[in-house]
């Protein structure tokens, strides 16, 4: 069974976040080479009998869907992290199980992602929607832009807004939930929930029994009952550096978090890297704006957080969007993934250059981070004032705030 890459995605409550807010935040792991793309959809209206035409199979369309901003792998439909406009978080895990993942081609927990931001307007809603969805078609379908190997997960989502998180983790179309209003919570590649359970699915554990998995006397823990017999369970690091932090968590520690490459949470491996990054802070004072801060480039530590606001003229970012194939695309050709094009978008590009100077020149590379890290800063400071701020948000002065951002950060490269 081909090991999960260790991603991790943490949410932080008040009191442990500062200021009734709600602070979220993922790393993704993928192959080193995939690009992530950041993408806006504006809510839309569908005509009855459309589809929605996922990355491997095309699905019933509901009549609404809601506006998102995703981080995704380019080549597929759904997503690794995003929000909508109603300040619902969701990312996701791939995770090993006792069951392995089925390759049949269906929906992909990418898929799935989208599908709860698209459809659900708080995270419990997001939460029917995906278990809906995955008891009418399934889970799978290779992971990878790879026509040389087949990797497929079960999946493990963290979907959050600004009054509850639920944890959910799956195997084939079981699952169960746990919902979370306090603290901190982590979870990575591998099953955490064990006895607190406060949704699953009805027939999970007359399932467990069937395969022998659970004698039903014991108490049901999920995380022992279905993870693989070689998975000891072991505490994520994630977790440690999100306890640890012995002051309330701002956007600038879920940050810091997610660049720290001593602790394992910002990988950099031989085979996987953190290609994307997301922090979120979701005001419990709805009078406030929800601000998502994405990368759009590969290893946090190297990479600036970028603040983008929900309006209704959201101004489009091409830049951080890769070239589109159309049905050309060799992941939509069947046999799959043939060629490789270059899905390379001009942040990516520009970025690629910081990078090399980054790693290479040292006298260099320190000026760079330090120019990088002011840039994002007064980012920061700015939504900061926002947040705190008495005044109602000015739309027309938030529209073209990511797509300002991500130009000044190519120009700054060049």
């Amino acid at each position: 069974m081909a090991l999960a890459p260790p991603s991790y995605c943490f949410v932080a409550f008040p009191p442990r976040a500062k200021d009734g807010l709600v602070v979220f935040g993922k790393n993704s792991a993928r192959p080193r080479d995939e690009v992530q793309e950041i993408v806006y959809f504006s809510a839309a209206d569908h005509e009855p009998e459309s589809k929605a035409e996922c990355t491997y199979i095309s699905i019933d369309q509901v009549p609404r869907t809601h506006a998102i901003v995703i981080s995704r792998p380019a080549w597929l439909w759904g997503a690794e992290m995003g929000a909508n406009e109603h300040g619902v978080c969701i990312a996701n895990e791939a995770i090993n199980a006792r069951e392995p993942a089925a390759e049949t081609e269906a929906l992909l927990g990418m898929d799935l992602v989208r599908l709860g931001l698209e459809r659900g307007a708080t995270a419990k809603e997001a939460l029917d929607v995906i278990v809906a969805l995955l008891e009418e078609h399934g889970q799978g379908g290779n992971y990878y832009e790879d026509a040389n190997s087949y990797h497929s997960f079960q999946s493990a989502y963290l979907i959050v807004d600004s009054g509850e998180a639920w944890v959910l983790e799956t195997v084939g179309k079981y699952w169960a939930a746990e919902r979370i209003t306090e603290g901190v919570k982590c979870i990575c590649n591998q099953l955490s929930l064990t006895t607190k359970i406060d949704a699953e699915h009805p027939e999970l554990r007359s399932y467990a029994q069937s395969q022998g998995w659970w004698t039903g006397e014991d108490e049901f823990n999920f995380s022992e009952v279905f993870s693989p017999a070689d998975d000891h369970l072991a505490c994520c690091s994630g977790k440690d550096s999100l306890e640890k932090q012995e002051e309330s968590i701002t956007v600038q520690t879920m940050i810091d978090i997610l660049r720290d490459k001593a602790s394992g949470v910002c990988i950099d491996s031989e085979s996987f890297l953190t290609t994307a990054s997301v922090v979120s802070v979701l005001p419990q004072n709805r009078s406030s704006p929800c601000i998502h801060y994405f990368t759009g480039t590969p290893d946090p530590s190297r990479s600036i957080f970028k603040p983008f606001i929900f309006v209704d003229d959201v101004k489009l970012v091409p830049k951080a969007q890769s070239p589109c194939f159309g049905d050309d695309d060799p992941a939509k050709k069947e046999p799959r993934f043939q060629e490789k094009p270059d899905r390379r978008h001009e942040l990516y590009k520009a970025h690629e250059w910081a990078r090399a100077v980054l790693e290479s020149d040292e006298e260099q590379g320190q000026k760079l981070r330090k120019t990088m890290l002011e840039l994002e800063k007064q980012g920061l400071e700015a939504m900061e004032e926002i947040l705190t701020s008495n005044d109602p948000l000015d739309p027309t002065e938030v529209g073209d705030l990511f797509y300002d951002c991500v130009d000044t950060e190519i120009k700054f490269f060049k």
